[in-house]
């Protein structure tokens, strides 16, 4: 069902849903478009258009496969990053346990293109949603969802809509990252109230704890790993209880795309239990990485010997206006780059078919479709002039591209990423 679900994406027809691609490609499909492997500077894409650099996306996977067999970690990336269900298969291709998901909506895209293992990184308590999922378990015994469940309330709600289910829904419960994080149970007392829970609806089966460590209030190393340490002996005292009797493996899971070294020191450090343990760890924006947020954050700039992700956007724009000599616009805004946490990095400038640094280039701000730049005295710069742009955060750069060029070194195209948010 997988390969005929992404097969079905190939015969897409080019048409006026994707922008920056070539306005001579409508008409064709997607498998066509790619076969006749166009060149991105030369070959008619339209500013402003976002690519995908083949060569470092598939560093970053690699990268991230041999980590995590490296650290005896299973990986379960975060699909709510991308919404690619090409890049799911091939996060799945590289050792991946599953697809870690956010919402429903998310979970139904990932089924339809044959994801086997969900795990929702969220509570589940709508009862439409629960009544679907409960469909689906029952459709398919292959299929494994796992989610969070924090509350007793939420647990009375979930046990409400799944009454009557063929099967169980497996759940962790999620240990809040601290006072005044996002979701989560704050204390260990209330941890095991959950749990009591849990026990007492039949339609619903604890397997695990788990927790999003990029939470932690003012996060240090030692915070992180004191957090972890909790989540860690969280699960040995359920184990201790007899609180996993109903499963034939503990999950215990965590890890962003900031503290996943952390995450397998302490996972490391998990002692033996009455099961076996699936570590699992969730990152998710490394597979295309950034040029900002997690460009900073990444562990791999603590634990260099581990290796080191690569940036795999670019946003090409065009000046479009060059109003005075301190002044330049660019024809992509905030419709089309990221920009929730870093602005865009001005980068590289092509003319003429010649690529050099965007010396003396900043951007400054962006409006609906436009980017600001200021420009120093060193700045070459001309209406006209293409101008790359490294991203940051990119959970908000694959939500406003449906159809994403992926490109060589020299520009040439040799596939198309769509993405469904």
């Amino acid at each position: 069902m997988a390969a005929e679900a992404l097969a079905l994406l190939a015969e897409e027809r080019v048409d006026h849903r994707f922008k920056g691609l070539p306005p001579d490609a409508m008409g064709r499909t997607v498998a066509e478009l790619a076969a006749e492997r166009r060149n991105l500077f030369t070959d008619g894409f339209a500013t402003p258009v976002l690519a995908l650099s083949a060569e470092r996306l598939e560093h970053n996977l690699r990268l991230m496969e041999t980590y995590a067999e490296r650290h005896g970690l299973a990986f379960a990336p975060h699909g709510k990053t991308s919404m690619a269900p090409q890049l799911f298969q091939r996060q799945i291709e590289h050792g991946a346990w599953g697809i870690t998901l956010a919402v429903p909506h998310q979970v139904w895209v990932a089924r339809e293109f044959g994801i086997q293992r969900v795990f929702l990184a969220n509570e589940l308590v709508d009862a439409a949603a629960l009544r679907r999922l409960a469909a689906e378990l029952a459709s398919d015994p292959a299929f494994r969802f796992v989610c969070y469940v924090d509350s007793v309330r939420g647990v009375e709600l979930m046990d409400a809509a799944l009454k009557g289910a063929a099967r169980p829904v497996d759940v962790v419960v999620e240990l809040a990252a601290g006072e005044g994080a996002r979701t989560g149970v704050r204390t260990e007392a209330e941890c095991a109230a959950v749990a009591d829970a849990v026990a007492a609806a039949p339609t619903l089966r604890l397997v695990g704890v788990a927790g999003y460590e990029g939470e932690v209030p003012q996060a240090t190393p030692e915070r992180v790993h004191a957090w972890l340490r909790r989540l860690v002996a969280l699960a040995v005292d359920f184990d201790k209880a007899g609180r996993f009797a109903d499963t034939d493996e503990i999950v215990v899971s965590a890890g962003g795309s900031a503290w996943f070294d952390a995450v397998a020191d302490v996972f490391g450090e998990i002692p033996d239990l009455s099961l076996p343990v699936l570590k699992l760890l969730r990152s998710g924006a490394y597979v295309s990485h950034d040029d900002g947020h997690y460009r900073k954050l990444t562990p791999f700039n603590r634990v260099p010997e581990e290796g080191a992700l690569e940036p795999a956007f670019r946003l090409w724009a065009q000046v479009v206006s060059r109003p005075s000599a301190e002044q330049a616009f660019l024809n992509a805004g905030k419709r089309d780059a990221a920009y929730d946490l870093d602005l865009p990095f001005a980068q590289v400038v092509r003319r003429d078919g010649v690529e050099r640094a965007a010396a003396g280039i900043e951007v400054t701000g962006l409006s609906d479709q436009h980017a600001w730049l200021r420009t120093a005295p060193e700045a070459d710069l001309e209406v006209g002039d293409w101008v790359g742009l490294g991203l940051s955060h990119p959970c908000t750069s694959f939500d406003k591209w449906p159809l994403i060029p992926v490109a060589e070194a020299d520009g040439t195209v040799v596939d198309y990423i769509r993405t469904f948010f």
